[in-house]
């Protein structure tokens, strides 16, 4: 419930005052005095005020009325309302003849305060509860027929199909600021802040976007955003749920092991991101047994750039050789080089595909530029 306070009982005062040769009091719905142009009647009880409360109406006090109440002056005391309630009173010093032509001008203004304060107020709050509503839809308790209805109640529509982003922010970038940029041009969208210099997005799935192009208009923009994780689209809550592990789990691969690249995408990056997870597992060092071989006499990383460039156009050799700039002759050579260190043959499929998995596992590394290898 809606009450008034200090804050808004000064600015009440301060706007009248500006205009009016007359002290203003505003008080509460107990009659204490929250805001006044005589700053030591604040926080004392004015009874005319509860006059006022206790009978809802205008209440005019001359100068010989004053003397028999306490912490009265000579005035006019109007009752504040909200939507039909009496939250409180609007008192106007001097003689009522004088005030009368004033008096109710006041109370319209000040009622438009108070009423733009509310408002104020209950945007905020359903801001914070659909900010809330969509971090417990997100959690494994997200399927609750209360929060679902809520949900729908407060227009978060959480029936759309969606599609996870999450945000690696740089430093000094506000997430809420971006969450209010995104949620403005893309609706129904919904934004979550999982952890600091993060922000999880999750726009409809019906909105036809560009990534890249986005990523352009967020640097555009001036948003200072490290690297952007995309995900797939996710027709159900649970869906979504397991999507932004996903989308999370692709970030962290990417920090690690492609620094360099800004917009990654679940479709893209799938497999090895689900390897990446088991990084420490047993068997995923001998995956990678071959290419540290590889990597051990590969000092200006010729032979791993090479491989990344294979993978990259499955295993098409004149389009791996014309990215790479080099003969054909020249990049057989190096892929018998690789055979021979690894022990595994990239033009077989089994090894292309155990190469390729390794690969993807590798951080990048700066190529330190020798003379090619003939």
């Amino acid at each position: 419930m809606f009450e008034l306070d200090h804050d808004l009982a000064q600015d009440i005062v301060d706007r009248a005052m500006a205009i009016l040769p007359y002290n203003v009091n505003v008080m509460d719905s107990q009659g204490l005095i929250l805001g006044s142009g005589e700053p030591e009647r604040i926080n004392t009880r004015h009874e005319g005020a509860q006059l006022v409360l206790a009978n809802g109406r205008v209440v005019e006090i001359d100068a010989q009325t004053a003397k028999c109440l306490k912490g009265v002056q000579p005035g006019i005391n109007l009752p504040l309302l909200l939507d039909q309630r009496l939250i409180g009173v609007l008192g106007l010093t001097g003689e009522p003849e004088q005030l009368r032509t004033y008096a109710e001008l006041v109370r319209m203004t000040a009622e438009m305060l108070v009423g733009q304060r509310h408002q104020q107020a209950e945007q905020q709050w359903r801001r914070q509860r659909c900010d809330d509503l969509v971090a417990l839809l997100l959690s494994e308790s997200g399927d609750s027929p209360r929060l679902i209805d809520e949900a729908q109640q407060l227009g978060l529509k959480p029936q759309l199909s969606r599609i996870p982003y999450l945000f690696e922010l740089g430093k000094g970038q506000s997430a809420e600021a971006l969450s209010v940029w995104l949620q403005s041009r893309y609706p129904d969208s919904w934004c979550v802040c999982p952890a600091d210099a993060s922000l999880l997005w999750c726009r409809p799935a019906t909105t036809t976007l560009d990534d890249m192009r986005l990523l352009e208009r967020l640097d555009g923009h001036g948003w200072n955003v490290l690297r952007i994780a995309a995900g797939g689209q996710a027709d159900a809550l649970k869906g979504l749920r397991r999507c932004y592990r996903r989308v999370g789990d692709l970030l962290a691969y990417g920090r690690d092991v492609l620094p360099d690249t800004r917009l990654l995408s679940l479709d893209r990056y799938r497999l090895p991101v689900m390897l990446w997870r088991h990084r420490n597992d047993d068997a995923l060092e001998e995956l990678l047994n071959p290419l540290h071989k590889v990597v051990a006499k590969d000092s200006n990383g010729q032979l791993i750039a090479t491989l990344r460039s294979w993978c990259e156009h499955d295993g098409q050799s004149q389009a791996c050789a014309d990215a790479l700039g080099i003969h054909r002759n020249s990049l057989r050579y190096r892929m018998e080089r690789i055979a021979e260190l690894s022990g595994v043959d990239p033009l077989s499929l089994n090894g292309m595909l155990a190469l390729y998995l390794g690969v993807q596992l590798l951080p990048h590394a700066p190529l330190v530029h020798a003379r090619p290898t003939a």
